[in-house]
C-alpha cells in the first residue's frame, strides 16, 4: 500500500520517478542525504536501526545513512541506519503505526548556532508539511536536546519522540524518511520544502512556539538594544565604555550573558522586544532569529573571521527580514596584537594562517581572540548607531 505525502516530498526529477515506481528513492544534495518510502515499513530496534522496505526488485539493495543535516560534517559520532530493501522478511510488527516516521540524529549539541542550523530548521523542513501527524525516532538519543527545544518538538510533532535505545522492539510504518533536509546555514529554501515554507514561516513559527509578542520592530515603543556579552572567547574587553556610548546615542541597553542563553522560553522574549541585537561573532547571534522583522542585527567581526561572519550570521539577516550592520575591528583593536605585534602575519596576512588548516586559525582567531573597540575611533563606530536611530524612527 502506498503512503501520499502531503505537500509532496524532498525527492524530484529521476528519483521522483524512482519512488513512485519502486516506494523507494534517496535525495542526494550537496550537503544532506535524505531517504524517503511512501509504503509499508519496518523499522526495527533491537539492534541499531534497521528498516526493512518491501520490494519486488529480484536485486535487492542496501543503504547506509547517518542520519544528520549536514553531511559535509565529521559523522563519525553519528549512528548509521541501515536501510535494506527486501522482497520479504522474516520479521513480525510488534507496534503498528497509522503516521510515517521521521528518523534522526541528535549527535552534535551543545551550541546554540549548531543546534539551530543543523537539527531544529532541518526539522522544520522536513517534518512541517506532515501537520504533527509524524513520529520521530531519535538515533543517538539526548535528553536534554529534548527537554530544551521541548515547545518546538512538540509542535512539529503530536506524539512522543521515541529513544530506539530504550524501545528495543519492531515497529511497522505507512511511510518513512530517514535523515533530515538541509539547505544552507540558517536558510530555508521555500521552492525545495513540502508545502513552500518559507523563513517568514519558520519565523512566525518562532512566534507562535514560543508566545513571543512582536512581530514587526515597529511595534515596539523605545529603541531597545540588546548587547551579547561572551564571558571566554572574543570578549569585549572594554564592555562598560561600550554600554555608556550606546545608552549616550539614546538606545536602553540590555546585556545578556552567554549562560543566560540556553533557556529559550525567556531569551526569546527578551531578544523580541528588542530593536538591535549587538555582539562579536559566535553561537549567540544566532538569537537573531527571535528578533522582529524590521529590527537590526550588528556583528562585531574580530581578524580573521570575516567569512565566518558574514557566512554564518551576516547573510542570513535577508531572509530573516532584518537589517543587518557588520563593524569589522582594526588590527588594533584585537588583542592578538599583544601578543604577536603589529606587522606579524597573524595580524597583516590571516589568509596564510589559514591555508595551514583550521586548527591554526581557530585557535587562534576564535578561542584566543578578544576585542578592545578603541574610543578613539567612536567616531567611525558611532554612525552605524546613527543610522540604526533614524532607521527605526522611519517605522
Amino acid at each position: 500500500m502506498q503512503y501520499t505525502f502531503r505537500n509532496g516530498s524532498f525527492i524530484a526529477g529521476e528519483d521522483l520517478k524512482k519512488l513512485e515506481a519502486t516506494g523507494f528513492a534517496c535525495d542526494r544534495a550537496e550537503h544532506s542525504f535524505v531517504c524517503v518510502a511512501n509504503r509499508s515499513v519496518i523499522i526495527d530496534t533491537t539492534t541499531n536501526i534497521t528498516v526493512y522496505v518491501p520490494t519486488n526488485q529480484t536485486v535487492q539493495e542496501e543503504t547506509s545513512v547517518r542520519p544528520y543535516a549536514r553531511q559535509e560534517d565529521n559523522l563519525q559520532y553519528v549512528t548509521p541506519v541501515k536501510i535494506l530493501q527486501r522482497n520479504s522478511t522474516s520479521r513480525v510488527c510488534q507496534y503498528n503505526h497509522q503516521i510515517p516516521a521521521v528518523v534522526f540524529s541528535t549527535a552534535f549539541i551543545g551550541n546554540l548556532f549548531h543546534e539551530f542550523d543543523d537539527l531544529i530548521i532541518p526539522l522544520f523542513i522536513t517534518t512541517r508539511h506532515f501537520e504533527s501527524r509524524v513520529l520521530l525516532i531519535m538515533e543517538d538519543h539526548n535528553p536534554w536536546f529534548l527537554s530544551k527545544y521541548s515547545k518546538i518538538i512538540s509542535r512539529l510533532s503530536g506524539y512522543q519522540v521515541m529513544n530506539p535505545a530504550a524501545n528495543r522492539s519492531i515497529h511497522c510504518f505507512p511511510g518513512s524518511v530517514v535523515g533530515l533536509k538541509y539547505h544552507n546555514n540558517l536558510f530555508l529554501n521555500c521552492s525545495d520544502i513540502p508545502g513552500g515554507y518559507s523563513m517568514s514561516d519558520f519565523r512566525q513559527f518562532l512566534v507562535e512556539t514560543y508566545d513571543l509578542k512582536f512581530w514587526h520592530v515597529s511595534q515596539i515603543r523605545n529603541p531597545t538594544l540588546i548587547l551579547v556579552s561572551r564571558e571566554k572567547t572574543r570578549r569585549f574587553l572594554n564592555e562598560d565604555e561600550i554600554v555608556r556610548m550606546m545608552q549616550e546615542v539614546g538606545f536602553k541597553v540590555v546585556i545578556v550573558r552567554t549562560q543566560e542563553l540556553s533557556d529559550l522560553d525567556k531569551i526569546s522574549k527578551v531578544v523580541n522586544s528588542c530593536s538591535v541585537l549587538v555582539g562579536v561573532h559566535g553561537a549567540g547571534l544566532t538569537n537573531e532569529l527571535f528578533l522582529p522583522t524590521g529590527a537590526v542585527m550588528v556583528q562585531v567581526e574580530p581578524l580573521g573571521l570575516e567569512w565566518a561572519s558574514a557566512t554564518y550570521f551576516g547573510g542570513p539577516t535577508e531572509t530573516m527580514g532584518l537589517h543587518y550592520l557588520r563593524y569589522k575591528i582594526t588590527p588594533e583593536e584585537s588583542s592578538l596584537v599583544e601578543f604577536y605585534g603589529r606587522n606579524h602575519p597573524v595580524i597583516m596576512d590571516p589568509a596564510s594562517v589559514f591555508a595551514e588548516g583550521y586548527r591554526v586559525p581557530g585557535l587562534l582567531y576564535v578561542d584566543q581572540q578578544d576585542v578592545r573597540v578603541d574610543p578613539g575611533i567612536y567616531s567611525l563606530f558611532l554612525p552605524p548607531f546613527i543610522v540604526i536611530g533614524l532607521v527605526l524612527r522611519t517605522f
